[in-house]
């Protein structure tokens, strides 16, 4: 009986010691692995992206447009009204630099002094010329009525003394038609002269015109009432010290507020998920407390290098549905995009998948831990989507653990995988058409415009 005790405590001692081994290291491996559920519900894939305020309609308020014309390719803002400037019709908006239309008109003045000179100096030479050669044909006609006198007296003389005074006759008759024939051509002459100089004479003053005119055109009052905003270039904003160029002279706009839109730049990564009539999230940073709903009005086609970004960006346009008195151009936005978004389905943590020669998770199935295959579909920054393999509340690990290599696999059926990528193609298709649908109606409302209203004004001075 002695016996029979000591054979079953040593039997009870051992499974005792067993078990505690067998728990001690179930709990270090729970210890060592990082695991979370599967989860399913709403699923959104968005892209985020920072943006700034813009009215969606304003009047650009341009400098000269004759800067070109008149060789004045650009000048200096020398003074400007604050941004945010609440202006009347006519009100005083900024002065440019006249450094340049000055030089160029004190040279226009000189090039002209020199000019009238020239035509005073003409019209002397010209009046002392033709009365030379009037005083020329003055003598040979006197002396022609001479000859013609002694033609007249020797008309009794021999014959050859008629003839020779016939031949003086003659000849001074001929000098007399050469002196007339010279004297009109020379008036001709002096007077093509004088129309030239008068003519480049009228050019420069019509110069010195267009510089006048010009030059008020550099003092730029507003067109209408409204609140001034500085315009923006690739450099910056246009302000006090800025270029203005002939090319492009905006100065300011004056915005319509009622209607805003957010412009923002996606990188190149993200632009293929992006498109018109998608839904947007705009936050505003200077009123963290408020949010507005958006849709996406245009997608640039063609990606540019900008300032402060690494990669090439597209420009994106997105209407602020709401009208809210408080938004102000300039002021930065947070922009989310919903590019999808379904109702119900299962999805892990993007950590969670790893990759041999199929993708798979790590999935515990009671006290055992399986290498399970699954097939996944879109993802957003944080989460992926589980088309098949796991269902919601299974729980998976998110590194790999101790005894990998030696797990057992489990693969999900080729017609199971293939019905769910088919079921989530349908899902997909159903969304591409409502975003279809969207972007027509965007489109409709970009060409009908509203009655009484235009998308983009111009004001030249």
């Amino acid at each position: 009986m002695k016996s029979n005790r000591l054979l079953w405590l040593a039997a009870t001692i051992i499974i005792i010691i067993a078990l505690y081994f067998f728990f001690r290291s179930d709990k270090a491996q729970d210890l060592t692995s990082i695991t979370t559920l599967v989860e399913k519900g709403p699923f959104q894939i968005s892209v985020v992206a920072t943006g700034e305020l813009e009215a969606k309609r304003s009047k650009k308020i341009l400098g000269p447009s004759t800067m070109q014309s008149a060789q004045i390719y650009e000048t200096t803002i020398q003074r400007m009204i604050p941004e945010g400037s609440s202006v009347s019709e006519g009100d005083f908006v900024a002065q440019l630099d006249k450094t340049e239309i000055a030089n160029r008109m004190s040279d226009i003045q000189v090039e002209v002094d020199k000019i009238n000179t020239q035509l005073d100096q003409a019209k002397i030479d010209t009046t002392i010329e033709m009365r030379s050669l009037r005083d020329q044909m003055n003598n040979i006609k006197f002396s022609l009525e001479e000859t013609k006198l002694q033609v007249e007296l020797n008309r009794y003389e021999p014959q050859a003394v008629i003839r020779q005074k016939n031949i003086e006759y003659e000849k001074t008759q001929r000098e007399f038609e050469q002196i007339r024939v010279k004297l009109g051509l020379t008036e001709e002459k002096n007077y093509a002269k004088i129309q030239e100089i008068k003519a480049t004479l009228k050019q420069q003053q019509k110069k010195m015109k267009r510089l006048q005119d010009l030059s008020k055109e550099f003092t730029i009052k507003a067109p209408a009432d409204g609140m001034l905003i500085y315009s923006r270039t690739w450099n910056g904003k246009v302000t006090t010290g800025s270029r203005v160029r002939a090319w492009n002279p905006v100065v300011a706009e004056l915005p319509d507020l009622s209607e805003m839109i957010s412009k923002t730049y996606v990188n190149e990564v993200d632009i293929s998920k992006i498109s018109v009539g998608q839904d947007a999230i705009i936050n505003v940073d200077a009123f963290p407390d408020k949010s507005y709903t958006g849709t996406i009005t245009q997608v640039a086609n063609i990606g540019e290098q900008l300032r402060d970004y690494d990669t090439k960006v597209f420009e994106v346009l997105i209407s602020v549905n709401e009208h809210d008195s408080i938004l102000r151009p300039a002021m930065t936005t947070g922009i989310e995009v919903l590019v999808n978004n379904f109702d119900s389905i299962c999805y892990i943590p993007i950590e969670a998948i790893f990759v041999d020669s199929v993708e798979y998770v790590y999935k515990k199935q009671k006290k055992n831990i399986v290498k399970q295959e699954v097939v996944k579909g879109l993802s957003n920054e944080t989460d992926i989507l589980i088309l098949s393999g796991l269902v919601e509340g299974e729980k998976i690990l998110l590194n790999k653990p101790e005894n990998e290599e030696s797990l057992r696999f489990e693969y999900v059926p080729k017609e199971k995988a293939d019905l769910a990528i088919k079921a989530f193609q349908r899902e997909k298709d159903k969304l591409q058409a409502e975003l279809l649908e969207k972007k027509r109606k965007v489109k409709d409302d970009i060409e009908r415009p509203k009655e009484g209203s235009s998308s983009f004004f111009t004001i030249r001075f």
